[in-house]
Parts: structure tokens; sequence; C-alpha cells
């Protein structure tokens, strides 16, 4: 059976691995964190990626974990309500929506489950990769040295595994001009399945409501030129976010006060990555290692589900693993390219129902082609 290495657990290596498995091969996760990273905003799951979603029959129970908005309205920097809609929400959250959001956690907790038998090397990383000619031989920072048929980096935007084998991060991440960060907290404001969002033209931010109300997403982002920072450093990024959202109004000081205590706090550049290959020999990345659209698209989630059912796909019908990642590539890269141009087309409109207009035409565009 061939074995397949994926470094990381998110959702793209979680998919993988569930659908490795189906193909009959052999896959082994290896993840930097301790446990299943918990935290993150919520996603959405549309499109070609629903299809894949009821293919691994976990649609019904994604469904029944979906977060649900009844509405939102928009504050000026000061937080002065310029709009408010109880039709529309920003998000796929919408009580009639067929898209579906999840929380990140939720969504690969359901994956994971299905996972009974695949091993888990956590707490652990890939320090070293040799290719040699029926395998590659992998190093880790904890683990004694292991043979595997074949290597996937599921390991995010600045992935590992993509540093090992395509060389340094600056050759492929285009910053977007824009940090953003995300945690969780109690229901403290008393929302009820709405969203607020706060803008001052360049900052600001946006409040959901997730878990029946039970809990709040916060959002806080601000635009800059790329920052030197250290992204393992939590405290050093609150700080940031902290100078460069303390003049907005509304509920942001006392939002920025509970950030500091926010035990699930997650912070990034809002980028892309873009490679001309997305393999090299016996090795191949997946998800945002090897064409993160940002958050700003939306469809991160979706790329990673269909990139990681097609990836499968394509490794079970070819014995021959060069083959099937051109064949996979061939398949992925207009739906990517379609996706990433989606972020680049929301950073030019500040009207939620332009946006919709411009997503449904990329949804028309790309629904099925990738899956097949």
């Amino acid at each position: 059976m061939t074995t397949v290495l994926i470094s990381g657990s998110s959702v793209a290596g979680t998919a993988l691995a569930f659908w490795l498995r189906e193909q009959g091969m052999t896959p082994v996760v290896v993840e930097r964190a301790p446990a299943l990273r918990r935290g993150g905003q919520a996603v959405d799951v549309r499109g070609a990626a629903l299809t894949v979603l009821r293919r691994m029959g976990l649609e019904a129970p994604a469904r029944a974990l979906k977060n649900e908005s009844t509405g939102m309205n928009m504050l000026d920097g000061d937080g002065n309500e310029v709009m408010r809609s109880e039709e529309f929400a920003l998000s796929s959250g919408q009580v009639d929506s067929e898209d579906i959001e999840i929380l990140r956690e939720d969504l690969v907790d359901l994956v994971h489950a299905r996972l009974d038998g695949v091993e888990h090397l956590f707490g652990d990383s890939i320090s070293g990769l040799r290719e040699e000619a029926d395998g590659v031989l992998v190093e880790f920072e904890h683990s004694a040295p292991r043979r595997f048929d074949l290597v996937v980096g599921a390991d995010g935007l600045h992935s590992n595994t993509r540093r090992l084998v395509f060389g340094p991060e600056a050759d492929h991440i285009h910053h977007l001009g824009t940090y953003l960060s995300v945690f969780s907290q109690e229901n403290f404001l008393g929302m009820d399945r709405w969203q607020t969002w706060i803008n001052d033209g360049r900052d600001g931010g946006a409040v959901m409501t997730v878990r029946e109300n039970r809990e709040l997403r916060i959002f806080l982002g601000f635009a800059a030129d790329p920052i030197d920072y250290d992204y393992r450093d939590v405290e050093a990024q609150k700080r940031l976010v902290a100078e460069h959202l303390s003049g907005l109004g509304w509920e942001v000081p006392n939002l920025i006060e509970r950030m500091w205590t926010a035990e699930d706090f997650y912070f990034d550049s809002m980028a892309q990555i873009k490679m001309e290959s997305w393999s090299r020999g016996r090795t191949v990345l997946l998800g945002d290692a090897a064409h993160c659209a940002a958050p700003l698209s939306g469809q991160g989630t979706s790329l990673a589900l269909v990139g990681a059912y097609v990836l499968a796909l394509e490794l079970g019908r070819s014995a021959d693993h060069a083959e099937a990642f051109v064949r996979y590539e061939k398949r992925m890269r207009p739906f990517v390219e379609a996706n990433q141009e989606l972020a680049l087309i929301d950073r030019q409109t500040v009207d939620p129902e332009e946006s919709t207009r411009r997503l449904d035409a990329v949804k028309n565009l790309i629904a099925l082609d990738a899956v097949g």
C-alpha cells in the first residue's frame, strides 16, 4: 500500500487523509501542535466543496452545526450605524442559504472523527526531506526518521514543507496589504444571530454570534505594508492589533481588552501563495500551502476540500505519482485562479450586495468543473 505523509491536520490535511484511505492508501499525519488546533474563523463550504462534503457523508452533520445569521449592520469608525439589513449578511450564515458556514474547528472535528486508525504524530514536524529512488526519507524534529512513498504539504500559508522543498516563503507569497486577527469570547454583547461590522475606511473588524449565540467570533484587522514580525509570538501580534485599532469607537476598546486574555487568538497577514508548480519529485502541496487565496476570498476551505478530493482521486487512478500530480494541478488551477481573483474583487468594494453579485458570478464559473 502506498504510504503518504501529510504535514498539517487542518481541513486540507484531514480531508486528504480521509480520501487517501478511501483509495486504499496509508496516510500518516504529522502536526506541529500537540492536538487538533482550536479556534479560527467561521468558514464557508459552497459550490463544488458541498459536493465533496456530501460524498464524504458529512453534509448533514455539517448542516447541524451550521452558523446562522438573521442580518447585519455596518458602523463607521466612530460607531455610528451606516447600514442595517435583516435580509443580508456578509458571511454565508444566512438562515436560508444553501451554503454552509461552520466553525473551522467543528469541520475539522467532523472529518477527523472518520479517521479511526490513521496514525497521527502530534507535537512534531518535518525537519528534513531526502528523496530517494523508491521514496522520501523524512527526518522529524522528535520522531525517528521514516521512509514514505509520497509527502504532502498541507501545512498552510507558512508551509514548512514548501520551504524545505521549494525554497523561501518570500519567493511565493504576495501580500494583500491587510492583517487580520480572530479570537473567541462569550456573548457578552447579548447579540442574537447577528453580525456587526465596523470600518473607518482603512481599519476595522466584525463581531458575529456562533454556537447558538453562546459565543462570539471577533475579527480585528488593519491595513499595512508588510510587517517583520514573529508569527509565533502571540503577545507581539496582540500589541500590533492594539496599536492599530485603538482609535476605533463602538465596542472596539472593550474587544481589544478582552483580546489580551483570549486563548485561541490567531493573527496573520492577508496574502496569497502563487507558484509555477505545486509538486517536485515525490512531494506535492495542497490547500493554502500551494495556493492560499486569503480569507478575503471566503473560499480557502472550499479549495482545501476540493483539492484533497482531486489529489486523492488522481493518485488512486495512476501508479505513476508524477502523472497524478500533473492531472491534479491541471484540474485545480482554473478553480484556484478564479478564487484568488475573488479575493481581489472583494477588496475593491465595500458594497455588500455588489460583493455578493460578484461572488455568485464566480461560483457559477467554478461550480463543479474541478470535482467532475
